[in-house]
């Protein structure tokens, strides 16, 4: 649609009832501006609820001047050169047509309506009254929630349900905290994840002032200032129980010098319960100033399947992520190089070049074996760069896949050994950024995986957003797509060859005696 001349105020008012009713539209103008003919192309999500009292209003009038101002910097960008006096003139003239349309559609926010579009093919909206009346602080915080959600969330179909089903959700815990006050945290905090549980998405969750702040304090290192330690483990959770599982553990830390073991489920950190929380949150009230002690309580599995409580005290420590083992050992296709890659982080680019050099010391090596087998990810840039190492110049690595966007990995120069043939080992810890390298790898045909089993299978990318409480929300914004179009999300790399002895105590070259 194209309107000529139109003004500011006309411009927000079908933005905001465009996308109240009708998230997925772009409305596109050229506005005349003297000699000038400037596009503009309103895309993006503006929630318009103007019956949710004045201080929704407020909020909703802050964002909207946001947008007219983005307008105004937008246009003036188009402006072609022209005189002085000119130019004064068209600036002067936007923002008194910008401040004028912001007082009256101040007064329009105020009013009790509601905006509607007759039919998603057409940019006619209807107005009509609304019989939904001021909001409660406690309804306001589910709303913003729903909002933050919906703004964001990678799946636009809402796990099925659709944009009507989904608003829905938000009515009814709207309702649920009607009668609530400032003493019922519980009781919102379960509307929320009542209404969040629709999704059928254990990463997107409500995150309430305790969790957010270790979580926050955690990202940003701040828990413990420059003296920050941990209990050196790597977390993820477990698809089946819902708890955080123990997935590998630092060698020389103090969840080795204690007993922790792989598989142990945390339920309870200094006696606040994990159950239900990201690992990412565990792993933050895990992590306090070296030196001091914390309580964990595990639940461990044995292999009959019986379950026991382990209550643990550690102290904190310093903790150094496990660098890159390298070895060598003979094979009937020749000599092979080992590389033991434990997890992803900022110096494992440099640690897997210095490896490779490592392992050729004494003469070219036949293949190359890189042992992913309890590498549960960590910094995923750093599984990126490792997979360009080994691929042409332009490979697909990954792509992640938001609700309206997509940005691409690529690589971006022929990387160190692109010919040398390359084995992959993983199995059911293997996740996230590891999986990234492998399934790069293996859909480009630079590599072979080998295992006993699929890998982990995460594939999704969250965002925290904090909200005006002192709590947050954690959204799933992305997912991860192989080069051939593979989510792995749920199902994990299945091995190009599956053996029955690539398990965790089985050594590398008895994963590859049959393959190499």
């Amino acid at each position: 649609m194209a309107i000529k001349r139109p003004s500011l105020f006309l411009l927000a008012a079908l933005h905001a009832a465009l996308r109240c009713a009708w998230p997925h539209y772009c409305l596109s103008a050229h506005y005349s501006l003297s000699s000038a003919v400037i596009p503009l192309q309103l895309c993006g999500k503006l929630r318009i609820d103007a019956m949710n009292g004045i201080m929704g209003s407020l909020r909703h009038i802050r964002q909207l001047v946001a947008i007219m101002l983005s307008m105004m910097c937008t246009t003036h960008a188009f402006i072609p050169p022209t005189t002085t006096t000119t130019l004064q003139q068209q600036i002067h003239e936007r923002i008194t047509t910008t401040i004028s349309s912001a007082i009256i559609f101040a007064a329009v926010l105020t009013s009790p309506i509601s905006i509607h579009t007759h039919d998603n093919n057409f940019f006619i909206p209807s107005i009509q009254r609304s019989d939904v009346m001021a909001m409660t602080e406690n309804q306001q915080m589910v709303a913003d929630v729903w909002f933050a959600v919906s703004a964001q969330y990678f799946d636009q179909s809402f796990n099925g349900l659709g944009e009507d089903g989904w608003r829905a959700k938000e009515k009814e815990a709207i309702q649920k905290v009607a009668d609530t006050g400032p003493d019922d945290d519980d009781l919102v905090a379960n509307a929320i994840k009542d209404m969040l549980s629709a999704l059928d998405d254990p990463y997107t969750r409500y995150l309430p002032r305790e969790k957010y702040e270790s979580l926050t304090a955690y990202a940003t290192n701040n828990n413990a200032g420059g003296n920050s330690g941990g209990i050196g483990v790597q977390l993820l959770e477990d698809p089946r129980s819902k708890n955080v599982m123990v997935m590998a553990i630092n060698k020389g830390s103090p969840a080795a010098a204690s007993g922790v073991q792989v598989g142990d489920e945390i339920i309870k950190v200094n006696g606040e319960s994990m159950v239900g929380a990201s690992a990412d949150v565990v792993a933050a009230k895990c992590r306090g100033e070296a030196g001091q002690k914390v309580e964990i309580d595990f639940i461990r599995k044995s292999d009959n399947g019986k379950e026991s409580k382990e209550h643990m005290i550690l102290t904190r420590a310093k903790v150094n992520p496990n660098p890159i083992e390298t070895s060598t050992f003979d094979s009937k296709l020749g000599k092979v190089g080992l590389l033991k890659v434990p997890s992803f982080n900022t110096d494992t680019v440099s640690q897997m070049v210095d490896g490779i050099r490592e392992v050729s010391n004494d003469g070219k090596v036949d293949a190359i074996a890189i042992d992913l087998r309890g590498n549960v990810g960590g910094y995923m840039p750093a599984g990126v760069d490792a997979a360009k190492l080994f691929l042409p110049a332009r490979a697909h690595i990954i792509a992640e896949v938001g609700n309206s966007n997509m940005k691409t990995y690529d690589a971006d120069g022929i990387g160190a050994d692109t010919s040398t043939p390359l084995y992959l080992l993983v199995d059911k810890r293997t996740a996230s950024a590891s999986e990234i390298f492998a399934a790069s790898l293996q859909d480009n045909g630079r590599a072979t995986v080998v295992g006993s089993t699929n890998s982990f299978g995460k594939g999704r990318i969250q965002n925290v957003q904090p909200l005006e409480n002192g709590t947050g929300v954690a959204v799933t914004r992305a997912r991860y797509v192989t080069p051939k179009g593979r989510d792995i999300h749920g199902v994990g790399i299945i091995p190009n060859l599956k053996v029955n002895n690539c398990e965790a105590a089985d050594t590398a070259k008895t994963c590859l005696s049959d393959v190499v």
